[in-house]
């Protein structure tokens, strides 16, 4: 690949030093994806710079028109502190004719829209749990429509922000409980789904057009008992010591046959298409002992930090993390936006 202006968009708090020299553990994993992209752009010769968002439009506007960037390398996870407003800084690119790398704006909406993505994959009919939502500031009875154990979430959240242990309720005074915590501490509705008891599975996608998967990956939730096993709650996914206490590592998955990877593979593809995605996502899914696979969300633009899930799948398969980064460049440079299919740039 011929050398490029590469213009990597984060948070304005996580643009990250030149050098990890003086820097805890704990720190550098606030901004890991970050550094981890821009020193391996940089390792491959192209011409990067930093630019961190918060609310501030005219920056990207003033970058963008000033440096002329070939491709934005997209890291956001939010605008102004609102986690569904980074597909607008997309639809932005757009309307500015700019190249980018991961998700398009409608991927990004339908995928990180939970309900509405449920509602079209059951339409779809791709197995997901059934489910109920309860809206933030109105009021609300608990329904019998669905059977205990459930599972309640944010509806919008991700990063399994407001997730923990209690999520799993049993009954209805835990159920009502869970969902004024989840209304009180998120601010966001809450989405209350049967629990699929299982294996916890992730599967990589690239792709615009032509798409590709990288290996199953599992959760493989170490020591932690019985009883506290199985959900991917925040401790679990960011709290690095309690990780490192309780062995808790993500893997190639094991004892699964030729035709469940496949099987597998092709449903996230499915997903992948029926939310319009490009770029690059990972679905999580859920396999009961039955061998029966559920979705549970299709993330767009995910983790992209050296040794984390989808590096490392995409690594297993001989895709190593300088061979990734360039195959997410060349997918924005040829994702076809709709300002390119009228004939321009």
């Amino acid at each position: 690949m011929k050398k490029l202006r590469v213009l990597v968009l984060t948070h304005e708090s996580l643009v990250p030093p030149d050098s990890l020299e003086g820097y805890t553990e704990q720190q550098i994993n606030e901004w890991k994806t970050e550094y981890d992209v821009m020193t391996q752009l940089k390792a491959a010769g192209h011409e990067v710079r930093m630019l961190g968002l918060y609310d501030n439009l005219a920056d990207l506007r003033a970058a963008v028109a000033n440096w002329k960037p070939d491709v934005a390398f997209n890291l956001l996870q939010e605008f102004q502190g609102i986690i569904t407003y980074d597909q607008h800084i997309v639809a932005y690119l757009e309307l500015m004719r700019q190249p980018y790398t991961g998700c398009n704006p409608r991927g990004m909406m339908l995928s990180r829209d939970k309900v509405l993505s449920k509602q079209i994959l059951s339409w779809h009919r791709i197995p997901t749990p059934q489910f109920v939502i309860f809206r933030h500031g109105h009021p609300y009875r608990l329904s019998g429509k669905l059977k205990f154990p459930l599972f309640v979430k944010s509806a919008t959240e991700d990063a399994s922000l407001g997730i923990a242990q209690a999520s799993i309720v049993e009954d209805r005074a835990k159920l009502k409980e869970r969902i004024d915590f989840i209304h009180e501490s998120t601010r966001t509705d809450a989405l209350v789904e049967e629990y699929i008891e299982g294996r916890e599975l992730y599967v990589g996608v690239c792709g615009n057009d032509r798409l590709s998967t990288f290996p199953v990956w599992e959760m493989d939730f170490g020591t932690l008992p019985e009883a506290m096993a199985g959900i991917a709650t925040r401790k679990v996914k960011w709290d690095l010591k309690y990780q490192k206490k309780h062995g808790i590592r993500t893997g190639r998955a094991n004892g699964l046959t030729a035709a469940d990877h496949e099987r597998i593979g092709r449903l996230a593809k499915r997903i992948y298409r029926a939310l319009h995605m490009s770029g690059y996502a990972r679905m999580d899914f859920r396999m009961r002992a039955d061998g029966s696979v559920w979705v549970l969300e299709a993330n767009c633009n995910p983790n992209l930090a050296q040794g984390e899930d989808f590096a490392e799948s995409a690594a297993s398969e001989g895709l190593d993390y300088a061979g990734l980064l360039q195959r997410l460049v060349r997918l924005g440079l040829n994702y076809r936006a709709e300002w390119r299919l009228n004939g321009e740039r």
